[in-house]
């Protein structure tokens, strides 16, 4: 008798040893009914036997011996038994366990059923193992995507929380540092509440946005006429709170005001600002230049300091990415490896890009292209004096 007809004809002796095996797993089936230690098992196992009876060809065996079959629907019985246990709590290497338990029961019970003693069909050993295999795939990825999705909601509410709290804090950050206000011990704590305000709310607004683009559709925009110089200026003020001991130089020519979303490019701005004081040699100023042309702004963030790794430029605008430590590098990691990949899907959001170049000679330079919704300046603009070499 081969697996597929053996499955259909023993299906409930089957299910058995895979409720047994389910209630081995801990306290997270202690409390589960037998439908739902057994939940979809019977529809897989109808898979498994209709898929072994399925004709093949050479080529698709091959594909399939090499993970690369064609993937079941979303609402297959196995992709929906991978939500469901994610939702019952098992852990990934549960949902892998029950299937390494299903397939050793099969193997078991079907042998000790040939008593006739003949020898097994590599063939519909092979074809059983692909079939479970699959199912498995699809169960797996289905439960990915549910841990994708929960991790993504987590971010979105952790970020939209922590705002009201971190508001206060930098409140009074700017309240005890003023100027007279206070002796000078409390203006010290002041300016460190500040600048711990400051970078908190940069990697929750990088939280914001990464969730963002993982719940939707990227960052969202809204245009509205604005100054870029001003909102440059202002993520300057930004940087320098959390970087109090960076310098700053801004160089601006061209129309600078045109139709963007001013909140988002703030963000843009600060992160690359951030991003230069933080990764700069100390000392050395970091320049920004805003040039004002007539289809477009660009903005370039130059910083002096130890060449980007060849290796690692591909990957600077990937989710939690961070440069590698350099050796004597003794600066905080107070970063979560979001600020560039934000960055990149805010300037995309905008119709434009960011490019990096890093050299030992030159430093770094990242440039921000920003297409104008429409052109508001007319005439040549002169490109701002940039750093030598670039």
């Amino acid at each position: 008798m081969d697996i597929s007809k053996f499955i259909t004809l023993n299906m409930e002796q089957i299910l058995v040893e895979w409720e047994a095996f389910a209630t081995t797993l801990g306290a997270v089936t202690d409390k589960m009914s037998s439908g739902e230690l057994r939940d979809h098992a019977k529809q897989i196992l109808q898979f498994v036997a209709k898929d072994i009876q399925t004709a093949e060809s050479t080529g698709q065996t091959h594909e399939k011996s090499q993970g690369q079959g064609q993937p079941g629907p979303e609402d297959s019985a196995s992709s929906i038994h991978g939500k469901l246990r994610y939702a019952s709590g098992f852990t990934l290497l549960q949902l892998i366990a029950e299937y390494r338990a299903l397939r050793a029961s099969v193997l078991k019970l079907w042998q000790q059923d040939r008593a006739d003693g003949a020898p097994d069909s590599a063939q519909n050993i092979m074809r059983f193992n692909e079939a479970i295999d699959q199912s498995l795939s699809e169960a797996a990825v289905a439960y990915s995507c549910k841990v994708n999705e929960t991790r993504d909601l987590f971010l979105a509410i952790l970020g939209h929380d922590l705002r009201s709290p971190l508001a206060a804090a930098a409140t009074a950050g700017v309240y005890l540092s003023r100027p007279g206000a206070f002796d000078e011990r409390v203006q010290q704590i002041g300016v460190r509440v500040k600048r711990s305000a400051a970078t908190m709310n940069a990697m929750v607004n990088d939280l914001l946005g990464l969730a963002r683009t993982q719940l939707g559709d990227g960052i969202p925009v809204e245009r509205r006429e604005c100054d870029l110089l001003e909102i440059c200026q202002w993520a300057i003020d930004d940087a320098n709170a959390a970087h109090p001991r960076a310098r700053f130089e801004l160089h601006a020519t061209g129309e600078l005001i045109g139709s963007f979303d001013g909140a988002r490019l703030q963000q843009l701005f600060t992160n690359l600002a951030n991003n230069a004081a933080q990764y700069g040699t100390p000392g050395e100023p970091v320049r920004l230049d805003l040039v004002g042309e007539p289809g477009r702004v660009l903005l370039k963030v130059h910083n002096h300091g130890p060449r980007i790794p060849a290796g690692a430029l591909p990957k600077m605008f990937s989710s939690l990415v961070q440069l590698p430590e350099q050796e004597g590098d003794r600066r905080p990691r107070s970063s979560l490896g979001l600020g560039l990949f934000i960055s990149k899907q805010i300037a995309e959001a905008h119709g434009g890009d960011i490019h990096v170049v890093s050299d030992e000679a030159n430093g770094t330079l990242f440039t921000v292209e920003l297409p104008r919704e429409q052109v508001l300046a007319k005439g040549g603009i002169a490109p701002a004096a940039l750093p030598k070499g670039f």
